[in-house]
């Protein structure tokens, strides 16, 4: 009798503990996560809901708007890709992508393609075996059903014995993604052509998008018409890494890189996407925000240290329509 008295007990508080948290979530409806939408100034996205005080970054939306996906890491031990939907008009409390639970490896830049049907992302995760290996590209798909099927690993010659990152698809299946220059032993952007449903041998883009001392992470729009570049070392920039713009004509030339410095500020971020839409740039940047006025508590740290602008990356989005401005600066 006591023994049920003991279960019954546990489970009264196990339901009730999952209430709380349940409540806890906020109803959050509508489009980009319920959040209210920037404007000319890049503000944080769903704070403490999805920019904590853990690292965020790599954040997309697919075409309809009805699912979400962002990466959360805890230091250098664990990377994985969270994942909301809408449910019965709700968005769902962010979940760990149920691909990406294995906390052996780590799991990152997420990219949808801009039909919404495939998601790319990187995975130190082997096809066979155990032991992590170096970054690849793999992919779900969505089946009949709207579900995200079992990811595969990308074929063809994108896929290296070293690491490739951060895979960007255009409208027509191109793909653009930083890999390792074997004979300068320095990373760099490729891009690869889908060609009757495989990828060509990929191509080194020029200086102009492969600027700087070390570029890396670039998001190309789904019309190729511009790519975003986070550049480390340039000359206006020598310490520091920026996001960079380069456009790109029919002719397949590309423009004089742009410092986007003036609408976005990196400040230790290397990711970017633009919503399908094409209205919305989101982007990571490692943002503080020192508060003086406060008196320092155990209490009060542990609330800084869970809470977003602390040092840790962060994701913040703004409206895109300055792209077009600075379209208009580009010089070929």
């Amino acid at each position: 009798m006591k023994n049920l008295l003991y279960l019954a007990l546990f489970l009264l508080v196990a339901c009730t503990n999952q209430t709380v948290e349940k409540q806890q979530f906020p109803n959050l409806s509508g489009p980009y996560f319920g959040q209210e939408l920037p404007g000319d100034s890049a503000v944080l996205f769903a704070p403490d809901i999805v920019s904590t005080g853990a690292q965020e970054r790599d954040l997309v939306f697919t075409p309809d708007g009805q699912e979400l996906f962002f990466v959360r890491s805890v230091g250098r031990l664990y990377s994985t890709i969270f994942y909301s939907k809408i449910e019965n008009d709700k968005w769902q409390k962010p979940e760990v992508f149920k691909y990406c639970t294995n906390a052996k490896y780590k799991f990152l830049e997420p990219f949808l393609t801009p039909d919404g049907k495939k998601l790319f992302f990187i995975t130190d995760m082997p096809e066979s075996g155990t032991n992590p290996t170096s970054f690849d590209i793999w992919i779900t798909e969505k089946n009949e059903q709207n579900e995200w099927t079992e990811p595969y690993k990308l074929d063809g010659p994108v896929n290296t014995a070293e690491d490739d990152y951060f895979p960007s698809i255009t409208s027509d299946g191109t793909i653009y993604y930083t890999a390792l220059d074997t004979v300068s032993k320095q990373e760099f952007i490729y891009r690869s052509r889908l060609v009757d449903g495989q990828y060509a041998q990929p191509e080194k883009l020029n200086e102009k998008v492969n600027g700087g001392r070390a570029r890396f992470n670039a998001t190309i729009a789904s019309d190729e018409s511009y790519i975003i570049v986070p550049t480390f070392g340039t000359q206006d920039a020598p310490r520091n890494t920026n996001y960079f713009i380069v456009f790109r004509n029919e002719d397949d030339q590309w423009s004089e890189p742009i410092n986007m410095e003036p609408y976005i500020n990196s400040e230790g971020g290397w990711s970017a996407s633009i919503s399908a839409d094409q209205k919305y740039l989101f982007f990571m940047a490692s943002k503080t925000d020192k508060k003086d006025n406060i008196m320092l508590t155990e209490d009060k740290l542990k609330e800084l240290y869970n809470a977003p602008q602390n040092g840790n990356p962060d994701i913040y989005w703004i409206k895109a329509d300055f792209i077009e401005d600075l379209r208009k600066q580009a010089k070929f």
